[in-house]
């Protein structure tokens, strides 16, 4: 029985391959009709005109070199962007507000006041970034910023003043979020060697590196460098167009500010990262204690002034009296009063 049951077995497969054999063979007749269809579902090409060509680039793409982007993240800058433990929520905002106009950059918990700022190096490795952004609150009111390159240097180091954030200026200006920006610097970044310094220093950390896989490859926002009075102000604007025709127009845009707005002021440039020989020193800055002193004797100066202005009023009174009339009502009619009493 067994042997029979294997006999039917191997006779039933036998019949199966040679039934899929002559399914995989073509029959004649449909050879034809299925190279027609395979030909009629292929786009039709158009026939040449005699005298006409047939333009296949209309919108000149081909010579766009700005569409041209490279596929390879060459220019690999990545920037750490934290703060120390004690900020207040102003300069808070204002480390957030950075954070969304950088993709490139990478987070950090709050530094200890108790670690040193040479410690930041180590970070810095450990996230693969060669670049840095650092918020230093001290007392909760003064802020200072250190943008340094890792690990070499340089470093600078600025107090921060006149904080405003996006939340606050509520201003009417927006951008996408992840574009890259476009960074402008006025004219004395080009002729003081401190500040070419710190143009490097900026184009490095605020800048978005081309061909990054976190922003979009294209610009509708401008990061703005001013140097006046001696210290940096930064700004930030939109470019949008005057109307809706003048998209591609680069001579037809506006800037709407956007916000956040700061001022640096620049305190000491070190030749290393967070440290080192000092390259460059600002003689005009004070420091937050040196500005509430002079303010105290300022006030102190308008007090002494009136104190010493009264005490000179009661002087002059005493060296100018006047002398005594004889003909005066007290001298004339002195005996008066006894000659009443008798």
């Amino acid at each position: 029985m067994k042997k029979a049951r294997a006999e039917d077995g191997a006779a039933a497969q036998k019949k199966a391959k040679k039934q899929k054999t002559r399914e995989a063979q073509p029959v004649e007749g449909q050879e034809g009709s299925a190279s027609s269809a395979l030909s009629s579902s292929k786009p039709a090409v158009p026939e040449s005109v005699p005298g006409h060509t047939i333009d296949t680039d209309p919108y000149l793409l081909a010579e766009a070199d700005y569409l041209k982007t490279e596929t390879k993240w060459r220019n690999k800058q990545r920037t750490l962007v934290f703060c120390s433990r004690g900020v207040s929520h102003r300069q808070r905002h204002l480390m957030s507000n950075l954070r969304e106009l950088m993709p490139h950059h990478k987070v950090e918990a709050k530094w200890e006041k108790k670690q040193t700022v040479r410690d930041i190096n180590e970070i810095c490795e450990m996230k693969l970034c060669n670049n840095c952004i650092f918020l230093e609150s001290r007392k909760g009111k003064e802020l200072y910023m250190w943008v340094s390159r890792i690990p070499h240097g340089p470093s600078a180091k600025f107090q921060i003043l006149n904080i405003h954030t996006m939340e606050e200026l509520k201003m009417t200006g927006n951008c996408l979020r992840g574009s890259r920006p476009l960074l402008t610097f006025d004219k004395p970044f080009d002729e003081l060697p401190e500040l070419r310094l710190l143009r490097e220093l900026f184009t490095q950390a605020f800048g978005t590196p081309r061909s990054h896989p976190k922003p979009a490859p294209f610009h509708d926002h401008v990061f703005s460098f001013l140097y006046l009075d001696g210290k940096i102000w930064f700004r930030h604007y939109q470019i949008s167009p005057q109307t809706e025709d003048d998209r591609g127009d680069p001579k037809r845009q506006l800037l709407t500010e956007i916000g956040p707005r700061f001022v640096m002021d620049p305190i000491k440039i070190f030749e290393g990262s967070f440290g080192g020989e000092t390259l460059y020193k600002n003689e005009d800055y004070l420091t937050p204690p040196q500005m509430r002193q002079a303010a105290a004797s300022k006030y102190g100066s308008k007090y002494e002034a009136r104190v010493n202005q009264v005490m000179s009023r009661q002087r002059h009174l005493k060296e100018n009296e006047p002398t005594p009339d004889q003909l005066a009502d007290l001298a004339v009619f002195a005996g008066d009063d006894d000659y009443d009493d008798e």
